[in-house]
Parts: structure tokens; sequence; C-alpha cells
């Protein structure tokens, strides 16, 4: 029987949403476009007074302000997102997600991939899971294309999360 048993939180949940926000080509696009093409617009109406009316103080009070937006607006967003995640999950949510979780591969049952987390214990079936994916610091399990369970490999508190990982890969494809 393979078993971990791992701690879920608050920053994990943020750490993978943010991860799935930047794997969004479209969000990726406006953010690129937010960067880019705000500061230009700055630097154009910088380059008119400066030009125009020979005023060097607020040509380079604007150009400045093009280049603090070019470099701070992305990291603002993140801060944004961040906010936005934690309000959208009440406390009950919260309560119920966040705490030690045991996932389980039993010998005797192989057929379900078995949690016991806050909210209670679940069975999920290896036909409906996806994928095993490895991060720097995270195991991700995907339960569908945007749900994972997240195992932060710093809160491992029982088992070897490794062998865990692997059997839990060779079940999906054995199951699939």
């Amino acid at each position: 029987m393979f078993e971990i048993e791992y701690e879920f939180r608050e920053e994990d949940l943020i750490h993978f949403n943010e991860l799935q926000f930047m794997r969004n080509e479209e969000i990726q696009q406006n953010i690129r476009k937010n960067r880019w093409i705000v500061p230009g617009i700055m630097a154009l109406i910088g380059s008119f007074y400066y030009f125009y009316y020979g005023d060097t103080t607020t040509s380079a009070y604007v150009l400045v302000i093009a280049m603090l937006w070019a470099l701070l607006s992305p990291k603002v967003m993140m801060l944004d997102l961040h906010r936005q995640i934690l309000k959208s999950y009440t406390e009950k949510e919260k309560v119920d997600m966040f705490g030690l979780y045991t996932l389980s591969i039993d010998a005797e049952n192989p057929k379900y991939l078995q949690e016991k987390s806050p909210s209670g214990k679940h069975k999920m079936a290896w036909e409906e899971l996806l994928r095993v994916e490895y991060g720097k610091r995270y195991v991700y399990i995907y339960i569908n294309l945007t749900t994972a369970l997240v195992i932060p490999v710093e809160t491992v508190k029982k088992g070897n999360l490794e062998q865990f990982a692997e059997q839990a890969e060779k079940m999906i494809e054995r199951f699939s």
C-alpha cells in the first residue's frame, strides 16, 4: 500500500491558480499588451511634451511613470489575482479545503485513489484522473483540465512522494 500525508495550505492554492493563470495564452497576451502598449502611449505623450512644449520635467515624469508601469503592472495584476482567488471561496470552503490530506493506493482495492481530507473521505476512480505532473516544489494529480490535487513537497509528513507519484502515474496509465 502506498500512502502519503501532507498539508495543503492557502499559498499552495494560490500557487496552483497562478500556474493555471500563467499557462493561459489569452491572459498572457493581455498582460503583454497592457505592459507595452500603455507605456508606449505614455512615451509618445512624453515625447510630445518634450518636442512641442520643450518641457523636459513633465516629459521625464511621464517617461518614469511609463517605465514603472511596464515593470510593476504584472506584479500588481498577480497581487490582484491572489486577492480574487481567496475572495472566491467562503470561509467554510476554506476550512474544508486547507489542512491535512492523506492519499492512499490500496493494493486490495486498486481501482480507486483514496483521499482523506478536512472535508471527509473520497474515492476517485483512476480512469477519471488525467495525469501526474511534476513541478519544482509540487506534484499535481490532475482530476480534470483545471483541477488537481496539489501536493507540496515541503509539507509531506508521511510517505515517499516520489514512489507514490510514480505509482499513481502507473495506475492512471493502466486504467485509462
